[in-house]
């Protein structure tokens, strides 16, 4: 199969990326590859909204510009801040003319929302689904376009480099090129090429790696781990932010769901397990202040009294002004017996989001060449050690709107590799027992939340960087010998991505941001980007 552009992934980096393109380029054809639905993305699970200045009377983008700096924990590149900033606007302006609805005021303004960190009202919303609804209008404008293919089920295996023909390829080669993916086609369990001229990765993020994340269980970290593979550069995978209140359900593994902070910024108070108030003992700023500081105050909290939970109390919201603004997260609480308007919320922090990952230009472009990257799987430089809430969808569509930009303008320059050989599996079989995969999988989730979590160490570190040796040593000879299938696959995407999240841990000897090493408590006077 040939394409023009080649987009891995469904949410809203490779939706908005896609549209533009094949609104610019009617005669190209653009191809979308999804591994499981096509709305089944990061996107559609972010409930909090998406950050930008509407109001010009009391906000400014001097002021967004500044509350992502200080969130950032001094490792923005504020020329980067500055673009998604003042850039931002307009592409939310273009979400709304493809047909997103955001929550109103009576009078027809917006109703924006305040969250940790930010110093105005500037989130837009829809109710407590905003990211879902960006995805239904985003994929409903898709459709109408004759010159996309969506194509769901597909699971990518790996990028098309020269290595792939023979050739050496390292991490000092100058000019390694992307000439497309191979892929298992889940409908006919085969492998095929798709070769590209151009291709944007937009794979999400990375929490399957943690035994609790807010992500779906498709976020394993495959675009970061394919580009490391294929020796792209990787940037600052030790900052992963975790969401101070998911849902704390007892026995429950895997995607947690998520309480949007937007609940805190309407004026949800976090309890301890005594009941009393304990922001303000951590920061000024109290139940609003950037998610690192209330994560590790949480985290801090259910150490000190054996808990596995803190609380957040919702009691005095009217249900009616509870039901308006959060009715997904209301209708969950009470399918578990929870009702806001009497009971205490039970909750604990779950990793959320990944502010490294695939090294960008501001033109989205990676260190390979004819290779972009957008969203959570890219790291631009806007989020350094920590992410401002709700900046994560601005920043999708600002860089998919660059690297968009970039990518039609090289486009009729680049020329299929017709050299690029089909996957060879000779010698291979089916694994004799999926227990070798599915444990695998448990033993990395455990690993990376008890030594590798919100607060770490050097001996927890060393441990888990053992641990993992032995993990992947077992894992490569597994997929030598066995056929590949997505968990097998996914299992080595995950061991690749807590590789790189915890020998950039090593690497920062300070403690800033989302990275908290008790070893090095303090600053470093030395900022520095870690690069792999």
């Amino acid at each position: 199969m040939e394409t023009d552009f080649l987009v891995i992934g469904s949410g809203i980096a490779g939706l908005t990326y896609a549209l533009k393109v094949a609104q610019e380029c009617p005669d190209k054809k653009i191809t979308i590859l999804t591994k499981t639905q096509s709305d089944e993305t990061n996107t559609k699970y972010a409930q909090g909204g998406i950050a930008g200045v509407m109001d010009f009377n009391n906000d400014s983008f001097e002021k967004h510009i500044e509350d992502t700096l200080i969130a950032g924990d001094g490792l923005c590149n504020r020329h980067v801040v500055e673009i998604v900033v003042k850039e931002g606007v307009e592409r939310i302006q273009e979400l709304i003319g493809w047909g997103a609805q955001f929550d109103k005021e009576p009078d027809g303004d917006f109703k924006l929302g305040k969250e940790g960190g930010h110093s105005e009202f500037r989130i837009l919303h829809h109710k407590d689904v905003t990211g879902k609804e960006m995805e239904r209008a985003l994929l409903e404008a898709i459709k109408r376009r004759t010159n996309i293919e969506l194509i769901s089920h597909c699971f990518v295996l790996d990028l098309i480099t020269q290595h792939h023909m023979g050739y050496l390829v390292t991490k000092s080669t100058p000019d390694i090129e992307c000439y497309g993916v191979y892929v298992l086609n889940l409908a006919t369990n085969k492998i095929e090429k798709i070769l590209a001229k151009i291709t944007l990765l937009a794979t999400g993020g990375n929490g399957q790696v943690y035994r609790t994340t807010t992500n779906p269980a498709i976020a394993t970290g495959d675009g970061v781990a394919m580009v490391y593979r294929a020796k792209g550069r990787i940037e600052n995978m030790e900052f992963i932010q975790f969401h101070p209140t998911a849902l704390y359900e007892p026995g429950v593994r895997g995607q947690s769901f998520l309480i949007t902070e937007a609940v805190r910024g309407d004026g949800g108070i976090l309890r301890n397990h005594n009941g009393d108030a304990f922001m303000e003992r951590y920061d000024e700023r109290k139940d609003l202040a950037p998610r690192d500081i209330v994560a590790r105050a949480i985290d801090n909290e259910m150490k000190v009294a054996g808990t596995e939970n803190v609380y957040l109390d919702c009691r005095h919201f009217t249900k009616e002004k509870f039901v308006e603004h959060f009715p997904n997260i209301y209708n969950k609480c009470l399918s578990i017996g929870i009702d806001i308007t009497q009971h205490l919320i039970p909750v604990a922090p779950a990793a959320h989001y990944s502010c490294g990952g695939i090294k960008t230009d501001e033109h989205g472009r990676t260190s390979i060449n004819n290779l972009y990257a957008a969203g959570e799987c890219a790291s631009t430089g806007l989020h350094g050690a920590n992410r401002l809430a709700s900046n994560s969808l601005l920043e999708a569509m600002v860089f998919a709107h660059r690297a968009y930009i970039d990518a039609v303008k090289n486009i009729d320059q680049q020329q299929y590799n017709k050299n690029v050989p089909d996957w060879k599996a000779d010698g291979t079989s089916h694994p004799k027992e999926m227990i070798l995969i599915t444990q695998s999988v448990k033993e990395l989730k455990l690993l990376m939340s008890d030594y590798v979590g919100i607060v770490r160490n050097n001996e927890r570190l060393q441990r888990a960087m053992k641990r993992l040796d032995l993990l992947f040593a077992e894992t490569e000879d597994l997929y030598k010998k066995t056929n590949v299938s997505p968990q097998l696959c996914e299992l080595r995407n995950m061991i690749t991505v807590a590789f790189l999240i915890v020998k950039s841990a090593e690497f920062r000897h300070e403690s800033r941001g989302l990275h908290f090493n008790t070893d090095y408590p303090g600053k470093s006077d030395m900022i520095q980007n870690i690069v792999l």
